[in-house]
């Protein structure tokens, strides 16, 4: 008789054993206060990504022993079975599973009797209730409620259950009435195997924009590293050539190095620097010459010419007797030198 009514749920263990080592990852999620409907929808978003199977903690104890001796470390995942739970498979990686499962949860009223996951508060400010019973249900339940001008307000913010304490079911038929809903439900992953590594919620809940953030500024500072040791990669080899080229061609010019681009730049100064020194022997150039030398010198002393102030007669007169009568001390001084040998 015992045989015969063990023989099925050696049967179901068997498949569970089977079903847990052929996927590569396996994980127990609690479904504590999840409603049917909810469970439903959550089965057909997650199809095809996601499997998980609901069955009694004493048939998963037994499941989780038997698959030891074929999957490395699922026997870890015993410590996470407490309450509702559900045992859930996947081909995707542990981090994707975790951010898949909390996508599920939603928040759900409570019904009196669960505890409090955080403060529940009620705000201060208008509700949507008329005057009636209303206000001696919510003062009933700890809420500051009055009429002013026709409507029920909330006089002032109010913690009616503070986080751990159970939920009383009066204040839990007022939040529900208030439409504030303080419980979350979902699939709530305990832990997960991948490849004999054992992961918790601590180890999967990252800040994916942090993250991203981390590995931009890593990448940056590998750039600059890399630039800085003129290390060659797919990123810097670009901006490392085209700085060996610009000092090259910087070496070129000053050792006077006459090839490609720098030949023309060499030629260009040499024309530069032949036309500043004709500009000073204006005697003796050819024609070809004196025309360029012309036209560099032509717009130079017209500016000059128009910069400088022009002179007047007396200026001329005064700059004449001034020299005259220098021209005059020079004759005496040589006069008197010829007297005296």
């Amino acid at each position: 008789m015992t045989d015969a009514m063990d023989h099925p749920k050696a049967a179901a263990v068997g498949e569970l054993v089977d079903w847990m080592t052929r996927a590569r990852v396996v994980g127990l999620a609690g479904i504590e206060g999840l409603p049917a409907p909810q469970m439903q929808q959550i089965r057909a978003r997650l199809r095809g990504t996601v499997d998980f199977r609901i069955i009694k903690n004493r048939l998963l104890r037994r499941a989780l022993e038997t698959a030891a001796s074929e999957k490395s470390g699922i026997e870890g995942l015993e410590e996470f079975i407490t309450g509702p739970t559900a045992l859930v498979a996947t081909e995707e990686n542990p981090f994707r599973l975790y951010r898949e499962l909390e996508a599920t949860k939603t928040r759900a009223p409570a019904r009196g009797g669960e505890l409090a996951p955080e403060d529940i508060v009620v705000p201060e400010g208008d509700t949507p209730f008329k005057p009636g019973p209303i206000v001696g249900d919510l003062q009933k339940a700890g809420v500051p409620a009055a009429i002013e001008r026709g409507k029920v307000v909330i006089k002032k913010d109010k913690v009616l259950v503070e986080a751990g304490q159970k939920i009383r079911r009066e204040v839990a038929q007022v939040l529900t009435r208030m439409e504030i809903f303080p419980l979350t439900v979902g699939l709530d992953l305990r832990g997960v195997l991948e490849d004999g590594q054992l992961y918790t919620p601590e180890h999967l809940a990252v800040d994916e924009e942090e993250i991203r953030g981390d590995l931009a500024m890593a990448a940056t500072q590998a750039h600059r590293l890399a630039f800085e040791m003129a290390y060659p990669t797919r990123d810097t080899t670009p901006t490392l050539l085209g700085m060996a080229q610009e000092r090259a061609l910087a070496l070129a010019l000053a050792a006077e190095y006459p090839v490609g681009e720098v030949l023309t730049r060499l030629l260009a100064e040499a024309h530069a620097r032949m036309g500043a020194l004709a500009s000073h022997l204006p005697e003796g150039l050819d024609d070809e010459l004196k025309a360029d030398l012309g036209t560099r010198t032509a717009g130079k002393g017209s500016a000059e010419a128009e910069a400088s102030p022009k002179e007047t007669p007396e200026k001329v007169k005064k700059g004449k007797a001034k020299d005259e009568g220098a021209d005059d001390e020079e004759e005496a001084a040589a006069g008197l030198s010829s007297l005296f040998g």
